[in-house]
């Protein structure tokens, strides 16, 4: 005897953990100097997403620029922090909705909605950053985009994955809060006598 059944509700704090991993890595992508890296030795540049700084190949101090000062790097700043800041309201929301006991599953699609407004204001901070970064910042040998960009893109991601989830939720209503009743699958010799 097998028994089918979706036990979601049990797991219903998945979706509010995954949102609270991507508000760590937006964390990490917001203050993290790693946008931007000199690829090898010497190490001449570095940039986050508030200032870039360049250094000679035998000077110890770095001299900084910030992005502040151009349009292109608010607008970069402003972007992704604005969706930062959703995304910290989704993830208080979504405690709220899965602390209840009665699940509102209208709230729960509309947190979806706002997690997509989430995602399209980080994408549209992470491709202004590498594209104008580029054409206004004079760069110094071999650089690349690293570690701190990297989480911004993997905060977004997980975003957009958790939008998905938190707008199909609803339709599997029923199985979240228990209310269907398990399938039993029960096979007897009699009725499968090719299993002998």
């Amino acid at each position: 005897m097998v028994v089918c059944g979706l036990a979601c509700w049990r797991c219903r704090w998945l979706l509010p953990l995954l949102l609270g991993l991507a508000i760590i890595m937006g964390i990490i992508a917001l203050a993290g100097r790693g946008w931007l890296e000199s690829e090898s030795e010497p190490y001449v540049q570095q940039a986050s997403l508030w200032e870039s700084c360049t250094r000679g190949e035998q000077d110890l101090n770095w001299s900084c620029l910030s992005l502040m000062d151009f349009g292109w790097g608010r607008a970069a700043a402003a972007t992704y922090l604005v969706g930062f800041v959703i995304l910290v309201i989704c993830f208080a929301l979504a405690v709220i909705a899965f602390s209840i006991e009665i699940l509102r599953f209208n709230f729960v699609r509309g947190i979806g909605g706002l997690l997509f407004v989430v995602a399209a204001f980080q994408i549209i901070g992470l491709v202004i950053y590498p594209v104008k970064f580029t054409e206004e910042i004079p760069l110094m040998g071999d650089n690349m985009f690293s570690w701190a960009y990297g989480f911004g893109w993997a905060s977004t991601v997980v975003v957009i994955g958790c939008a998905f989830f938190f707008c199909c939720l609803p339709n599997w209503e029923d199985e979240v809060l228990g209310n269907i009743k398990p399938t039993y699958y029960y096979s007897s010799p009699e009725r499968a006598p090719y299993l002998n």
